[in-house]
């Protein structure tokens, strides 16, 4: 009889790869945690209960399929879970490494709910597809016949990428346009190194472009080339331009000098410090927390980038500020771990109320304490003001992480008819992504409005899909 390599989780606790001490990884971009041995990962996927309903991948908005991967890594067959694994996932090890997986996969494992702990899925999941890499098993593909139609992708983020993988594995010729120097949107320049090296997702974009798949950098929509002309060129267009315009804060005091916004921040630091950039704002200092007092304004995930960043530049002091509690913070708990291990300040219940200046030049955050009163219309508790209780925080840089919004892409495109939301996202079919424009398509945070990245795969993905039936629905009819 075969020996039984699952139900380990009686016999073995859960575990996580190794995390670099704190002080450790201070002085560096690089990951904070280390790889797992194949040993620790055939132990670690064991663990898994192999549910009959597996509440692991129908908290995957891939769907993945987490069980049969797990299975075959606690047999040491890792080619074969690699290959579940891509099956309904383009991008696995990126999301292996940035998923909130204690919101999604790992926080609804059933064992975790006895009591057992929950399997490391994305630990393991990065571990595959790194040995995928490692081993040569990731190749360039090539589609088994090409196909004359073409699809343009506007926007190298996530989304955009996801489609393009399904579009050109199936032969369309597929054009991605993007405003940056280098592919991958926030994977690139909004996502700190720390969490995600970025020579892993170079080489995802290498791939796709050994692929067949065309890049046009550099070329922003609207100024470089018109939509109407990769409308005209192409069958069929995706808008994947995602959501980069930050939200703002209207104070007395948000003009001085020294109060930037979050991506301008984060864009300089992997800009300068992952890929080598000379960054003329970076070098004066205007986005540089070396040696600053800084104070970051936001409680999600973005706002943990920034805190994080701003230690590894070598900040003298880093607070952030959030107007709820730690329990009603959106951001993900382990970056807040993360963050208080590497000296960062939480200052839970409060928020800004205008900005205090030194000839033009931030020196401090005007304070508001707050507590939390009656639920407002989410259900969350809304933060009230405490009536003489606002105090001065001290800072040389203040970086405003509170969200993103859509830019105005019907008067930035001169697309006036392009069907938006009163948020301003582009009102596209649920599944399809397809809008009252023929032909074109949106996808990913642009429809959705700022969210995750593996929600942006989904999109990606979904699209594609609806693209390839109706060029198929096409020839058929042609075909008569």
């Amino acid at each position: 009889m075969a020996k039984q390599p699952m139900l380990k989780f009686v016999q073995f606790d859960r575990d996580m790869p190794e995390k670099r001490t704190a002080k450790e990884r201070k002085e560096d971009f690089n990951e904070i945690y280390a790889e797992f041995a194949a040993a620790k990962a055939e132990e670690q996927a064991s663990r898994c209960s192999q549910c009959g309903v597996p509440y692991c991948q129908s908290h995957c908005p891939l769907h993945n399929n987490i069980p049969d991967w797990l299975r075959l890594t606690a047999s040491g067959r890792l080619q074969e879970a690699y290959a579940t694994s891509q099956a309904t996932n383009t991008f696995p090890e990126i999301c292996g490494r940035i998923c909130p997986q204690d919101r999604l996969c790992e926080g609804n494992c059933v064992i975790e709910q006895s009591g057992h702990g929950t399997v490391t899925i994305g630990a393991v999941e990065k571990y595959i597809t790194d040995t995928a890499w490692e081993e040569g098993w990731v190749k360039p593909f090539a589609p088994l016949a090409e196909r004359t139609e073409s699809v343009g992708i506007i926007g190298a983020g996530p989304g955009g990428l996801a489609a393009a993988d399904m579009l050109r594995k199936a032969g369309v010729q597929v054009t991605v346009y993007d405003r940056y120097d280098r592919a991958g949107g926030l994977l690139t320049y909004g996502i700190p190194g720390f969490k995600l090296e970025k020579d892993v997702v170079m080489r995802r974009n290498k791939l796709l472009e050994d692929s067949g798949v065309r890049f046009v950098m550099n070329c922003a929509v609207g100024q470089d080339i018109t939509f109407e002309e990769i409308r005209s060129t192409h069958d069929a267009v995706i808008i994947a331009t995602g959501v980069y315009k930050s939200r703002d804060l209207e104070m007395p005091g948000s003009g001085a000098s020294g109060i930037v916004k979050a991506l301008d921040f984060l864009t300089a630091a992997n800009k300068a410090s992952n890929f080598g950039d000379s960054v003329a704002a970076f070098e004066d200092g205007s986005l540089n927390a070396e040696g600053k007092r800084v104070v970051v304004i936001g409680g999600g995930d973005t706002a943990m980038d920034c805190v994080r960043t701003s230690i590894r530049q070598g900040a003298t002091s880093v607070k952030c500020l959030y107007r709820r509690d730690k329990a009603n913070m959106p951001g993900s708990q382990r970056e807040v771990q993360n963050a208080e291990e590497e000296g960062v300040i939480f200052e839970w219940l409060s928020a800004p109320k205008g900005f205090a200046d030194s000839d033009g030049k931030v020196s401090g955050v005007m304070v508001q304490r707050m507590r939390l009163g009656q639920p407002d219309a989410s259900g969350r508790q809304a933060p009230e003001v405490i009536e003489g209780a606002d105090y001065v925080e001290d800072a040389d840089l203040v970086i405003k992480a509170l969200g993103f919004e859509p830019e105005d892409l019907p008067t930035l495109w001169n697309q006036p008819e392009l069907p938006v939301t009163r948020w301003g996202t582009v009102k596209a079919a649920f599944q399809t992504g397809a809008t009252e424009m023929d032909g074109v398509y949106a996808v990913g945070d642009i429809v959705r409005g700022a969210s995750l990245v593996v929600w942006a795969i989904k999109d990606g993905r979904d699209c594609a899909d609806a693209i390839l039936a109706r060029f198929d629905a096409a020839a058929a009819v042609a075909a008569e």
